[in-house]
């Protein structure tokens, strides 16, 4: 026998919880956030649904709709929402006192109300849309969603109907249908599903995308958005979007066009300002392609006394600037500022002190290419049957032979950066012998033998047995990496330190120490070695063979005990940064992009890269990545400890000029 509920109206202050309710002790269910869309429905459209009580000590106990209860009372709470009280009546049905399936009743409903098919809500979500003439905002507001979601299931319900119908049937899957929203025609949708699925084979959401993309250009695409103007000034087609950042200029042909007309129209602008032979334009670089062509750099050339005057009035303001960007207390804005400021100013000084030749500039030129949403120029290019092979050439990239090209945009390190890579390295190679305590007491005991039993030199210079800690100073000792650190602090809480006791007389304590185990005082004698090694660069074999060969057996890789930083990079500048990340670590395609970027951008790039490599290196970047360090720095390097930095110098233009 079926049991009928009365119909009643029940003021929302007089309900009250039922025990019997299942979801009764599951709290987070009526959490604030997880009632929140229902809220948002209700306060729109009322309480659609009646709710199930019982009578329970003079109150109506809701067994079923729990939920709706809870938004309800939201609502009361709610000041704003001024339609609901405590007073309001909302419909109900009645069970009856004896009814002894009150458990049964509240599961039942609850299991049935099951999700909304997603293709149902996607289909739903659009014919309120269309039919009724609701708007994302209006919908969103109704379902308590964002009206990004509203946008997402308002695309989905309005793909072709056939394709609707493949995925009810799960003929492909939900991800692939809901690819086909990429381009709003249906009958474009309609043609590549035909095309894709004609053999029968599986068909994957990468690949309907991909068939899309020939279908036109979404005019939130960053080229669509460059080219739209002029694409609509000439009647080019559009297929509209419910949503207009969603809708396509469908004529490839004509965005391509368009958008090699303003690439050659910025090439051959800097063509005629820079004086080079030629200009072109491409729509996306090749690096294989262009991987045949030559380049030119600008070469030092003497200032006249204006320029000098001007190159002096800069190096006092970039002084200038370098201090106010130290302010801890900056705000990121005006850090950003700074860096552009000084980005201009050394371009500036680079323009005042470097040209090209007449006989490069008139072999050479420009190509503008699309790269990260903005037009870049490469420029200095020479073409593959105008590269000049004979010897001499200047500045060309094909020339090997000219000291002068040969170190076209070195990197080089000034005096301050150097004096603290030394205390860097000095710090990784003191970690490394705290971690390699037998190895360090053997040297350590060797030196002291060895320079009181031996004539003549000292075995090596490159540690101290004094009993004197090495003072290492560093300019921002504060920013640098501190993984070194961490090493050698493990190492001092690892030690045995039971003998030392101030309040003992040295010799009670000697006895204390003599007691230890062998591999106690070996890390003892480690650590207190570690503390004496001072500043360096790599050692030299034929200065200092000994700690040369140390140096390899404890720390054969200093990225072990040292990781660059964000630190390290901002004192570098930005073409050095791109010269790095395009030469040593094949980031070529990076390098270009990043380019047209501020140097603080390009130093939170660097940061992050060398952090945690990312997932899509190859395997290459990946190994160059955990390979890279100031080659001074490595173990085996040609540098030594007594090695003079080089004087900072102007840098020529990166391989990638600045996007016009």
């Amino acid at each position: 026998m079926t049991t009928s509920f009365a119909p009643l109206t029940v003021a929302i202050g007089d309900l009250v919880p039922h025990p019997a309710n299942v979801r009764s002790n599951a709290p987070e269910t009526y959490d604030p956030e997880n009632i929140a869309h229902l809220k948002a429905s209700i306060a729109v459209l009322g309480l659609l649904q009646p709710l199930l009580v019982q009578k329970l000590d003079g109150k109506y106990a809701v067994l079923a709709g729990g939920r709706r209860h809870a938004a309800l009372k939201e609502l009361i709470a709610d000041k704003a929402s001024k339609a609901f009280t405590a007073k309001t009546k909302v419909d109900c049905r009645l069970v009856p006192e004896e009814c002894d399936v009150t458990t049964a009743l509240s599961l039942a409903e609850n299991i049935t109300q099951a999700p909304m098919n997603a293709i149902d809500e996607f289909e739903a979500f659009a014919r309120m849309m269309e039919v009724d003439g609701q708007t994302p905002e209006t919908i969103a507001k109704t379902f308590g969603a964002t009206v990004a979601a509203v946008k997402g299931r308002l695309r989905y319900g309005l793909i072709h109907p056939d394709i609707r119908a493949a995925a009810r049937a799960k003929v492909i899957t939900l991800d692939t249908m809901k690819a086909f929203a990429e381009h709003p025609s249906q009958e474009a949708q309609r043609e590549v599903y035909e095309a894709l699925t004609k053999d029968g084979g599986y068909l994957q959401a990468y690949t309907v995308r991909q068939a899309l993309k020939s279908r036109g250009v979404q005019v939130s695409d960053d080229i669509g958005a460059f080219v739209r103007e002029d694409y609509e000034a000439r009647g080019g087609a559009i297929a509209a979007d419910l949503l207009e950042e969603h809708s396509v200029l469908e004529d490839a042909a004509l965005v391509e066009t368009i958008l090699l007309e303003k690439l050659g129209a910025a090439a051959e602008e800097a063509r005629i300002k820079l004086g080079f032979a030629w200009a072109d334009a491409i729509v996306r670089y090749d690096y294989a392609t262009m991987a045949e062509y030559g380049r030119v750099y600008p070469g030092p050339i003497e200032p006249d006394e204006a320029a000098q005057k001007r190159v002096d009035e800069i190096t006092a303001e970039l002084e200038k600037l370098q201090l106010e960007m130290e302010d801890e207390g900056l705000e990121d804005g005006a850090y950003n500022a700074l860096y552009e400021r000084v980005d201009a100013l050394e371009e500036e000084a680079r323009d005042l002190q470097e040209a090209y030749s007449a006989e490069d500039l008139a072999r050479s030129g420009v190509i503008a290419s699309w790269q990260g949403g903005q037009i870049t120029l490469h420029v200095g290019l020479v073409r593959p049957e105008d590269t000049v092979k004979e010897e001499g050439a200047r500045g060309s990239a094909g020339n090997q032979t000219g000291e002068e090209a040969a170190d076209a945009g070195k990197i080089t390190y000034p005096a301050s950066l150097a004096e603290d890579l030394k205390t860097e390295r000095a710090m990784a190679l003191g970690a490394a012998m705290a971690l390699h305590p037998e190895a360090t007491l053997d040297l350590t005991l060797f030196k002291l033998v060895s320079d009181v039993l031996a004539s003549g030199m000292a075995v090596t210079q490159a540690i101290k047995v004094d009993a004197r800690k090495e003072y290492r100073s560093h300019a921002k000792m504060d920013e640098i990496d501190e993984t070194s650190l961490e090493q050698v602090a493990a190492a001092h809480d690892a030690l045995d330190l039971s003998w030392r006791d101030d309040t003992r007389a040295p010799a009670d304590q000697f006895a204390a120490f003599r007691a230890l185990e062998a591999g106690e005082k070996a890390k003892l004698v480690a650590y207190a070695t570690a503390s004496t090694t001072q500043s360096c660069f790599a050692r030299d074999r034929q200065r200092d063979s000994l700690m040369h060969a140390f140096e390899i057996e404890v720390m054969p890789e200093i990225r072990a005990h040292w990781t660059p930083n964000g630190a390290l990079f901002n004192r570098f500048k930005k073409a050095w940064l791109l010269k790095i990340l395009g030469e040593d670590l094949g980031l070529t395609q990076e390098a270009v992009t990043l380019a047209s970027s501020s140097k603080k951008e390009i130093v939170a790039f660097c940061d992050k890269l060398f952090a945690e490599p990312f997932a899509t290196l190859t395997d290459a970047q990946r190994a160059a990545v955990a390979a890279w360090c100031p080659p001074m720095m490595q173990t085996a390097g040609a540098a030594c400890d007594e090695a003079e930095p080089t004087a900072e110098a102007p840098q020529p233009d990166s391989e990638v000029a600045q996007a016009a």
